[in-house]
């Protein structure tokens, strides 16, 4: 199992255990009864069940260490082959043809039963990959539960964030179309944080995700669509380290969104028209202009479901913020996540750049942090940062001065002796 297969599972866990930490259930006997009543398609394992035991103690393990301890375990026979033979291949599929309609839980059971192997011999996972890479493996489908309107009481238990088309620059000798990413408070409508860029990307997404984190504190909730930006592995593990649970709309479902999408819309019948009389420099100035509305038009401006401004809402309840204690941890948190193994040269290859690490990580297969531009590439374990890999100066390290190694006995005597053998 790859580090990237230990992450997803440990997402997947965390989303389980989200809702109790979040306290966004009443009745935790009820949640746990209905959540372990059904069958989950869990990363890397495929279809399982979990007993309320074992979900109350990923609870517990993740207020105790936090996010790495839902991590599996990895492999004590690690390095041994588990495929299955071939002879017994075909007898699990001459089983699956008779009981193709059975779930793979439960036909993994029966073959156990009928002694077609042991517990012990193959993992329910292992199975599972053999029937689905044989297309045998049923896909069921879920019926959606009714979409109903909805509004928090408290400020910060949920943060819609969306996308919207922004304005064209003039580049040069063209014009480009700018992209605006927002987060919006649900229970008050304030816009935590919000920035205009010229493209939709990851790096974006978590500038402005930064930003609103360290204005105005930690959401319990972040309610996205299901963009590619919203799905990266970089957003899941950053919110799902701060403890804050990610939820996404049905797909094509943007009115799932309302209260963003509304936002949106007032955004463009009052402040885009402003900057028709305005010749724009450049981003930086754009989202000046921006911020400058925000603050001083939209945060004060009497909102007609609230009866009141977004920022006199928010602030009645500033007793309810959790800020960010450690604004530097988000230093790291935010960071793309690299896995590569060293080289016998002591070097990693990173986005067609080269690089080299402290030889004492010869042959490791280490964790890298870096931004887009890897203006620093830290190396990290067990989630705290260990060094930093170095760009590779070819022109440098070929001046560098290398020990000799040391003559042995014999090799001495023989040169001695003016023998070259």
């Amino acid at each position: 199992m790859q580090e990237k297969d230990r992450e997803n599972i440990a997402l997947f866990r965390y989303g389980l255990i989200a809702p109790l930490l979040n306290g966004q259930v009443e009745s935790k006997k009820d949640y746990l009864s209905e959540i372990c009543s059904r069958v989950h398609q869990v990363p890397y394992y495929g279809p399982k069940e979990y007993a309320p035991k074992t979900v109350e103690e990923w609870l517990r393990l993740y207020k105790k260490e936090g996010f790495d301890v839902l991590k599996p375990k990895s492999r004590s026979d690690k390095g041994r082959s588990r495929s299955i033979p071939f002879e017994l291949q075909e007898t699990i599929l001459m089983h699956r043809q008779e009981k193709r309609d059975l779930p793979v839980t439960m036909f993994y059971d029966l073959l156990i039963e009928k002694g077609v192997f042991r517990i012990c011999d193959f993992s329910y996972a292992t199975v599972y990959r053999f029937l689905k890479k044989n297309d045998l493996v049923g896909q069921g489908r879920r019926s959606e539960p009714e979409r109903k309107r909805f509004a928090y009481d408290s400020v910060n238990t949920l943060w819609q964030v969306d996308v919207s088309h922004g304005p064209y620059l003039k580049v040069g000798n063209r014009k480009k179309p700018t992209f605006l990413l927002a987060f919006l408070d649900d229970c008050s409508r304030l816009v935590t944080a919000g920035r205009f860029s010229f493209t939709e990307r990851t790096e974006d997404l978590m500038r402005v995700f930064e930003e609103a984190l360290l204005r105005r504190g930690l959401p319990t909730m972040v309610y996205a669509d299901n963009g590619k930006i919203f799905r990266s592995d970089q957003f899941h593990l950053a919110c799902a380290s701060l403890g804050i649970s990610l939820i996404h709309t049905r797909p094509y479902d943007a009115p799932a969104k309302g209260k963003i999408e509304r936002y949106f819309g007032v955004l463009k019948q009052r402040f885009f028209p402003l900057l028709r009389k305005k010749t724009i420099g450049g981003l930086d100035e754009l989202n000046a202009l921006y911020w400058e509305w925000v603050e001083e038009k939209y945060h004060r401006r009497v909102h007609s479901a609230l009866e009141m401004t977004p920022l006199d809402k928010y602030l009645s309840q500033m007793s309810r913020v959790k800020m960010v204690e450690d604004p530097e941890t988000l230093k790291f948190l935010f960071l793309r996540r690299t896995f590569r193994k060293v080289r016998h040269d002591g070097t990693i290859s990173l986005h067609n750049a080269l690089f080299e690490v402290p030889p004492v990580l010869i042959g490791q297969r280490i964790e890298l942090r870096h931004d887009e531009k890897l203006d620093q590439v830290l190396i990290f374990s067990e989630n705290k940062p260990i060094g930093e890999a170095k760009a590779v100066n070819l022109a440098e390290n070929a001046r560098v001065k290398r020990e000799k190694p040391a003559l042995s006995f014999t090799k001495l005597e023989n040169l001695i002796e003016g023998d070259d053998s």
